[in-house]
């Protein structure tokens, strides 16, 4: 592991001193030192194509190299402005981009980063952007920024780090805090205990797919309900309103989270739209990116229920805090009619320790499929 105090020194005297991303495990050594050290230098993001446009501002604004971090299964959110705005045929925008590898090959991963692992280096190359890997020299990473940030600012192009695993990490904080009463596996078991049977529960990326696979496993029940979102993050909510079009006669529950609902915001609007009473959107709102280390989220700071309101949603009109104001919430909302939404706020931290979550996801979705077409 590289000493984030170089890392950070050796920046600093290159010039770089602006730092915006969305926080990844593989770096939350640097996420987590950039959190502590430079609060008004350090901008998480919505999600990486924001924080290429949020980094391309910088440079406009100030002539200075910004630096953008996020984990590899991002990429395809960046690619747009990458190659629109940033690329020298268009506003020729250098910028340092530091990527956390997960799935690189022959390393070993969860099925969903296998193929973003693969592709990492060969998307780097077909947007002509040039690129080193890391490792945990901090001589040989002090010759690579040198030649990075020199070649930034000579060409006017991006420059990739490449962090595989191991290099930018440190071991996770316990960030678990008294905020708000409930945990969220006690929040999504209420919400378990109080919609029918045949539910459909669509759950995000992160803890939300790791409780709510422990909790079917703990109540002895059948898991062909549940769509595990475990990559893609920010769409579970858009599955969910796939299903819940095509299946009116059930109960279709997301349980998102604050940060994979704002990565992807755009998809709440959709129920101006459409008709579909069917559809509960929970937003299990812990103002943290707590899978990849607890970095702050927006989640607490914006009112995610006015939002919904003015997206079409029908709401309690505040965020609920505690089990009894949940379980009104559900009971009220159960037969409104249209399209629902809860903001449910809960404090930050696992409530006991969860294994991996280690599944066949083919024989999963296929059980649902088969369950969902009967």
């Amino acid at each position: 592991m590289l000493d984030q105090e170089r890392i950070f020194e050796k920046l600093g005297n290159c010039g770089v001193t602006f730092f915006t991303g969305v926080p990844d495990s593989y770096l939350n050594g640097f996420c987590n030192y950039a959190l502590k050290h430079f609060p008004e230098k350090n901008i998480i993001a919505a999600n990486e194509g924001n924080a290429i446009g949020i980094a391309a501002g910088h440079y406009f604004a100030t002539k200075e190299l910004p630096l953008v971090y996020m984990q590899n299964s991002g990429m395809g959110n960046m690619i747009n402005p990458l190659v629109s705005l940033v690329d020298e045929h268009v506003y020729s925008v250098p910028m340092l981009l530091l990527i956390g590898w997960r799935g690189q090959p022959g390393m070993g991963d969860w099925p969903q980063h296998e193929l973003q692992g693969e592709i990492t280096i060969p998307l780097l190359d077909a947007m002509h952007i040039n690129y080193s890997i890391l490792t945990d020299d901090i001589g040989q990473y002090e010759r690579i920024t040198d030649e990075a940030v020199n070649y930034c600012i000579k060409y006017r192009k991006p420059y990739a780090l490449i962090a595989p695993k191991g290099v930018m990490a440190e071991e996770k904080l316990n960030n678990k805090d008294d905020l708000y009463p409930m945990s969220r596996e006690e929040a999504i078991e209420i919400i378990l205990n109080h919609m029918p049977s045949n539910a459909i529960f669509s759950a995000t990326t992160g803890r939300a797919t790791r409780e709510l696979f422990f909790l079917r496993e703990r109540r002895n029940e059948s898991k062909e309900n549940d769509f595990l979102n475990v990559g893609s993050m920010g769409h579970a909510s858009s599955v969910a309103l796939g299903i819940a079009l095509e299946k009116p006669e059930r109960k279709v529950v997301v349980l998102d989270g604050d940060s994979a609902a704002m990565m992807h915001m755009g998809a709440m609007t959709m129920v101006s739209k459409l008709h579909v009473p069917n559809y509960l959107h929970i937003i299990l709102n812990n103002g943290a990116h707590e899978s990849v280390g607890g970095q702050p989220s927006a989640g607490y700071k914006i009112d995610f229920t006015k939002i919904a309101e003015a997206c079409g949603y029908e709401t309690m009109h505040h965020p609920v805090t505690g089990k009894e104001e949940l379980i009104a919430a559900l009971a009220a909302l159960k037969d409104c009619g249209k399209a629902s939404f809860i903001d449910v706020r809960i404090h930050k931290g696992l409530s006991g320790k969860l294994p991996p979550l280690d599944f066949s996801h083919r024989e999963a979705i296929d059980a649902m499929i088969e369950e969902l077409n009967r």
